[in-house]
């Protein structure tokens, strides 16, 4: 465990010089914050609230790096596993700076939207269905973060966030991160560019950096159809079982050069339903993981480790892991 006493020193030293609304709990079990309901304590968590959150987060990157505490940024929960142990050090949620950050601005024949990062990405599919513009139906029912998306470059129903990206703003916390004229040391906006996004793959997983907005440019559309779109996509989503108990969607990436999604791969081997403590492959798809009741953040771990080794045993293939297991793993 990270030394409290000094954690209280620069979260008291950043309220002073950037006073923030703020949920600030010491020992907070990660199971009440992640999709999977698993996860040990954070040594302190802390989610500033409303328009405070950029200079505070800012200050707190910086003094938290300069004093050697470790900080783990939080989104949506929906992609992560946390160990049993937690996590050491802050975790930053980002969950309150919500909304759009900004609307306007013309990108081809679209109209940009620009979102908070602790927005979700359904609501983000929302606020662009209410301004009649079309472009983020994809993500409706998706669970997370606008912020998580950008890092994952969320994918599903043939779209991914890169096709409508089309800038970032980032709070770069490196060692030499920083823009001069900007409001807080180290804020940037970074333009969209679709060669450095892959597969669930974004530019912003290899910086350290605070993914803050993310713009989109989106096109008129017509409402019916729009809504239409959103909803056929989360009724899909409730078919496949992504409601009906605590998981993180797909475990594992899907690779073209196998021929077939991974899912399908692991149902051919006869693997649904199999379960390691209260961690079970979902009866409904073979890329899903459920928590089916008291599962605990190693079974989970054990039962992707287990559905990777039988997957490599039989095929030959090596599935990656989608989801990221985080915290203290000792």
């Amino acid at each position: 465990m990270v030394n409290q006493d000094r954690i209280r020193r620069i979260i008291d030293a950043c309220q002073r010089e950037h006073p923030c609304g703020l949920e600030l709990i010491y020992n907070e079990p990660m199971a009440a914050h992640t999709t999977f309901k698993v996860g040990g304590p954070a040594d302190c968590y802390v989610k500033p609230l409303g328009d405070g959150f950029p200079a505070f987060a800012a200050r707190l990157l910086r003094a938290a790096r300069a004093d050697g505490t470790p900080v783990f940024i939080l989104g949506g929960g929906a992609n992560i596993v946390v160990s049993d142990r937690g996590i050491r050090g802050i975790v930053l949620d980002t969950s309150g700076w919500t909304g759009e950050a900004g609307k306007g601005g013309r990108f081809g024949n679209g109209l940009a939207l620009t979102f908070r990062c602790g927005t979700s990405a359904d609501d983000a599919a929302e606020k662009a269905a209410a301004a009649g513009l079309s472009g983020l139906e994809f993500l409706a029912g998706m669970p997370g973060s606008i912020g998580g998306a950008v890092w994952m470059n969320a994918r599903c129903y043939e779209r991914e966030i890169a096709d409508v990206l089309t800038e970032t703003g980032i709070l770069d916390f490196s060692e030499d991160g920083g823009s001069k004229g900007e409001a807080f040391p180290g804020i940037l906006r970074v333009p969209a560019d679709k060669a450095a996004f892959g597969y669930k793959r974004s530019p912003f997983q290899n910086r350290p950096c605070l993914i803050l907005s993310a713009g989109f440019a989106l096109k008129p559309g017509r409402g019916r159809e729009i809504r239409n779109e959103m909803e056929a996509h989360r009724r899909d989503r409730e078919a496949r079982g992504h409601y009906r108990y605590p998981s993180a969607g797909s475990v594992f990436r899907n690779n073209r050069t196998f021929g077939k999604p991974s899912g399908k791969i692991i149902d051919e081997l006869g693997l649904r339903g199999l379960r390691i403590g209260g961690a079970q492959v979902a009866p409904c798809h073979g890329n899903i993981i459920i928590n089916a009741g008291g599962a605990a953040a190693a079974d989970i771990r054990a039962l992707t480790g287990e559905l990777a080794a039988r997957v490599k045993a039989a095929t030959g293939f090596v599935l990656e892991p989608e989801i990221l297991f985080v915290g203290d793993w000792g």
